[in-house]
């Protein structure tokens, strides 16, 4: 039997892409949590869901990490809210939903996502300056 090269492994948990898109999918619940509920998740149950979504690949990342990702989605889901009316928030959030669908994309999603991306990066530098 051969085996498939055209199928690449998962990347790892830890990698910045991955870290970046539990930061853009955590970052649309909260935003879907507050728009509908008006309530904002706490650092815990992004974690936690953090923890569902890597478990469904069979992945996973230290609590230490997960609670981390989640409090930059906290810091970036109360920007957007902070700077787009209810309207263009609900908005907003159906393109990062539909986002999650790899088959779908939005220059919305695409922007956010590079702003996870972002974030990412000004924390890792801040933590490797002296």
């Amino acid at each position: 039997m051969a085996i498939d090269s055209s199928v690449s492994p998962l990347p790892d948990a830890n990698s910045r892409g991955v870290r970046a898109a539990l930061v853009f999918a955590l970052t649309a619940e909260r935003l879907a949590a507050y728009y509908e509920h008006g309530q904002w998740l706490t650092e815990a149950q992004g974690a936690t869901l953090a923890a569902e979504w890597l478990g469904r690949t069979k992945r996973s990342l230290p609590l230490a990490e997960r609670r981390h990702l989640s409090a930059l989605s906290d810091v970036l889901a109360r920007q957007v809210a902070g700077a787009l009316s209810r309207e263009a928030g609900l908005y907003t959030v159906h393109a990062m939903q539909d986002a999650l669908d790899p088959n779908h994309t939005s220059d919305t999603a695409q922007a956010l996502m590079a702003e996870c991306e972002r974030l990412l990066d000004a924390v890792e530098e801040g933590a490797s300056t002296p």
